[in-house]
């Protein structure tokens, strides 16, 4: 049995040789999540260099890549429809004007004039909203979820889909592998029967890419004809609605939309839809002329691993720089790359009023450990912590100044803002933004207050967790 022990170890530490190199010379904007991986690889033997190719490969670039010219014309006269309902910068705030160039440039959208934004602060009736809308379908139906659950709410919006599709609704329907990944032939048989069309985001096509479990597609949107769209934080099961017993009450943030902005949603799932799929939604039909609907602007981004920039990383580090009164950052995931959290502190030592509304439990407690290990050099730069306590808090928004905002489905930590595949809406309105913080005031309410005197009395214990929790953040 030596034998077999020294082989495996000899076998362990040649992967361990060949992995090093492949991951130095991978390009890279985080070193720090190199130098975990090097750690790793070295420290466990053969299972590191293992968990690497699970984890640490980013086969979704090579294939995006490889298909980049097809989906360059997926949509190619949208950015000219939408243009045109955009206002003259110098009707906009400065705030405003300098987050909108910086978002051109790095998401490659434009923002547009007309909208009609609804916020849905309330599980039950986002369901409500979705379901009628779905019943109102006369054309096209576009579906794109993280987790879609095969449970009573699930399976009563599927049969929803399956009534529209036997009355000749186009039905579209892409879901991530993993986060979905209850979902079957049994779940799927009646779907496909009657017409709908069916897609994994990933686990992808090839071989190579089904050891990509690390990358997820964590978007939700809904379109509607071509004409209206739900995007958010909320995926759809019973636990969403506040119907599980062990996470208890559920809190959500979510975006109707009616106005030019649907285009630009419609895009993302097109491109999303091809690249499962490889079938190219570019007929007219899909992209309705848009009418203006309302008064809002608004930008759709969207950040992915196949990306040069880290999108959302870039806006909020950017936006959290631009504040000059007061921020307010909600988020079910809170472990924030290092230049987020020096920009959180820098702003509260300037005198902006910086507020987290955290959650206080998750269905992945390890993160809220991770997250707590924040909170020393937070409080010490005098920003507000609270943590949320009347259920689960899953909304991901940011709110600048009382004058812009960001609402969609990343989250606060590496994760969201470097691995996944994410959507959300910029918008440069006044009123919106006031109706998002007084949103947040009310969950204040159920919340508590994290002070200095309070945390210095942790136990040894706790501390220990935490940091050791916060170890793993650069994979959380």
């Amino acid at each position: 049995m030596d034998w077999i022990t020294a082989a495996l170890t000899l076998s362990g530490y040649l992967i361990t040789l060949a992995l090093i190199p492949s991951i130095l010379l991978k390009k890279n904007r985080h070193p720090i999540s190199t130098v975990s991986w090097i750690l790793t690889i070295i420290l466990l033997p053969g299972l590191g260099g293992i968990t690497y190719l699970f984890f640490g490969i980013n086969r979704v670039q090579r294939r995006s890549l490889s298909k980049e010219k097809a989906n360059q014309s997926l949509a190619p006269k949208l950015p000219q429809i939408v243009q045109n309902q955009l206002l003259s910068s110098e009707d906009y705030l400065p705030l405003n004007q300098n987050l909108m160039r910086l978002a051109q440039n790095i998401g490659h959208t434009v923002p547009t004039f007309g909208n009609h934004v609804e916020l849905l602060t309330d599980t039950n009736r986002t369901l409500g909203l979705i379901k009628q809308a779905i019943l109102n379908a006369e054309q096209s139906l576009h579906l794109e979820y993280y987790i879609w659950q095969p449970d009573q709410s699930g399976t009563l919006l599927r049969d929803l889909l399956i009534e529209k599709a036997r009355a000749g609704v186009e039905v579209r329907f892409l879901y991530d592998g993993l986060g979905s990944f209850g979902l079957g032939k049994h779940f799927f048989k009646p779907m496909r029967e009657a017409g709908i069309q069916i897609a994994p985001f990933l686990p992808g096509a090839s071989i190579r890419e089904r050891w990509s479990i690390n990358l997820r597609n964590h978007r939700k949107i809904v379109i509607v004809d071509g004409k209206m769209a739900f995007t958010g934080g909320m995926n759809i099961g019973d636990e969403y609605l506040g119907l599980n017993q062990d996470l208890g009450f559920w809190r959500d943030t979510h975006l109707k939309i009616e106005g030019p902005e649907t285009l630009q949603l419609q895009q993302v799932f097109a491109e999303d839809w091809f690249f499962a799929t490889g079938e190219a939604l570019t007929q007219q039909k899909y992209y309705p002329h848009p009418d203006p609907t309302g008064t809002v602007t608004a930008q759709t981004l969207l950040s992915g691993p196949e990306k040069n920039a880290d999108v959302f990383l870039t806006l909020m580090f950017a936006a959290i720089n631009e504040a000059r009164n007061s921020i307010v950052l909600t988020t079910s995931y809170f472990v924030p790359p290092e230049s987020l959290t020096t920009a959180l502190e820098s702003a509260a030592r300037r005198g902006v009023h910086v507020r987290l509304l955290l959650s206080s439990k998750s269905a992945n407690p390890a993160t809220v450990h991770a997250g707590r290990s924040y909170y020393d050099s937070l409080l010490d730069a005098d920003v507000e912590i609270f943590e949320y306590t009347k259920g689960i808090l899953h909304s991901k928004t940011l709110t600048i100044d009382d004058s812009w905002s960001l609402v969609g489905t990343p989250n606060f930590d590496f994760r969201s803002l470097i691995l996944n595949f994410e959507v959300g809406l910029a918008l440069y309105d006044r009123k919106f933004a006031q109706r998002l913080r007084e949103s947040i005031e009310q969950d204040f309410l159920n919340a508590i207050k994290i002070t200095h005197t309070d945390w210095d009395k942790r136990s040894k214990s706790t501390i220990l967790l935490q940091n050791l929790c916060r170890l793993f953040a650069p994979v959380m």
